[in-house]
């Protein structure tokens, strides 16, 4: 099927966003994580990924070209014969992208500043809302964080970008909100009557979708009367290869119910999953020849640190008036994580640090702790890393939970004069005593960053 490319949102204060340049042009070949643009937000330049193997084409937007947050601006086809007739999947009417009202509920609501359901994903095309943190008529600030987004990979704590007052929230916690859709207002003024509903109630019903019903109806006319539990499948569950992508909610349920996600995956159901598909699995039922005792090797655990910024501006500082070319942080950040996890294991073999920052191709570095700064070379060779460091101090987004399959996974991210780190790890990959003794000695580092270097 094809598969829509829109323009992301990596700032809730970001109405648009501008084209670069195309990395790719339309009837090429891409494949699934392959860079196709570079786009400029309010933060930084950053690539856009393919969401799928097939073919660009549709290309609506071209280099320097200012674009709306969440529209299709290139669309991704299975076959290089569909690129001539290929066009953007159709919106709901009413629109070009998808609106959380309709014009007419739009002129009942409060003036102010709109946010946006952000893309905090190439792949993503919605946004699932955990929780807000901010009630209407709720005075906030900028750097207050007023909503929790679940993406496929990780819960995303997201700031308000404005001072005022909230005026409207326009979608529940657990509704699924198309990316660019607005989602709340910010008033500068206290609002007289704030505005509360859900994404649902607010859209407006469109004249084909009643006969959509009822055609359905009539074709299958005991539809509505047939049970939820789906029908057995006549032959064995197809095999799964890769990781199943799921919400860290919906894995942790899963794993204190005992269910298995691989079901839905053998199923044919898309991925990521999220707690709502849990209904599905349960309907599911055991497979026959499960067995009772399979349940998840390992349980994910969390620990977070807090520590003042300005030791470490004051490394920088002094690194830019020495050598006029301060490397960048997270080279330095690769050191410090490698140390203290060579600190933590009392370890002597070689640690590889791998890192993941927005707009950046992930790399692997080995033994940063003893390489001098500026020095550093990306590990060539194949293998996972034995942590990873996903810097997110340059995002809008102050603290993340990951998945950490793959490896432990240690983020930072920044909130005004504090630096926040969060790991993330199973038991199977590190104990206890071992991960807090990790964390502290980063956090010890990052804190009096020339204790450790000098």
């Amino acid at each position: 099927m094809p598969h829509d490319v829109i323009m992301p949102a990596l700032g809730m204060a970001q109405d648009t966003g501008k084209i670069v340049r195309w990395l790719k042009t339309s009837g090429e070949p891409v494949s699934s994580g392959e860079a196709i643009m570079e786009v400029e937000t309010d933060k930084a330049v950053m690539e856009v990924e393919a969401a799928a193997d097939g073919f660009l084409s549709a290309v609506s937007a071209g280099d320097g070209d200012d674009v709306p947050v969440g529209s299709v601006v290139a669309v991704i086809v299975e076959s290089k014969d569909d690129v001539e007739s290929a066009k953007p999947a159709e919106k709901d009417a009413g629109g070009e992208s998808a609106p959380s009202a309709s014009e007419a509920d739009e002129e009942s609501l409060p003036e102010g500043a709109e946010i946006i359901m952000p893309a905090l994903g190439m792949a993503q095309d919605t946004g699932l809302i955990v929780s807000w943190c901010k009630e209407p008529g709720d005075k906030v600030s900028a750097g207050d964080i007023l909503l929790e987004v679940e993406t496929d990979k990780s819960v995303m704590e997201v700031e308000a970008g404005h001072d005022g007052y909230v005026a409207a929230i326009l979608a529940d916690a657990d509704e699924a909100v198309p990316v660019g859709s607005v989602i709340a207002v910010i008033s500068a003024e206290k609002p007289e009557n704030p505005v509360r509903r859900s994404a649902k109630a607010a859209k407006p019903s469109s004249a084909p979708q009643p006969s959509v019903v009822t055609e359905a109806e009539k074709t299958a006319p005991d539809s509505r009367k047939a049970p939820s539990k789906p029908k057995a499948p006549p032959r064995p569950a197809a095999p799964v290869e890769g990781p199943i992508l799921a919400s860290p909610k919906a894995r942790w349920v899963a794993h204190e119910e005992g269910l298995d996600l691989t079901r839905l995956a053998e199923e044919g159901i898309a991925q990521p999953y999220h707690v709502s598909d849990l209904e599905t699995l349960r309907a599911l039922g055991a497979r026959a020849d499960a067995s009772p005792a399979a349940t998840p090797a390992s349980v994910p655990l969390h620990i977070e640190a807090q520590v003042p910024a300005s030791g470490f501006s004051s490394l920088l500082d002094w690194l830019q008036a020495e050598t006029h070319d301060a490397p960048s942080p997270s080279s330095i950040w690769l050191g410090f994580a490698a140390a203290a996890l060579r600190g933590a294991l009392t370890d002597e073999n070689t640690i590889v640090i791998g890192i993941e920052e927005p707009g950046a191709s992930p790399a692997r570095f080995a033994d940063a702790d003893r390489t001098r700064l500026g020095a550093l070379e990306e590990e060539a060779e194949e293998g996972e890393a034995d942590i990873i460091l996903r810097d997110l101090t340059g995002s809008p987004v102050i603290r993340a939970t990951a998945r950490a399959v793959a490896a432990p996974v240690l983020t930072i991210g920044r909130d005004r004069d504090a630096f926040i780190i969060g790991f993330d790890y199973h038991d199977n990959q590190l104990g206890e005593a071992a991960a807090l003794a990790f964390v502290t000695g980063f956090a010890g580092r990052l804190e009096e960053p020339l204790r450790h270097l000098l």
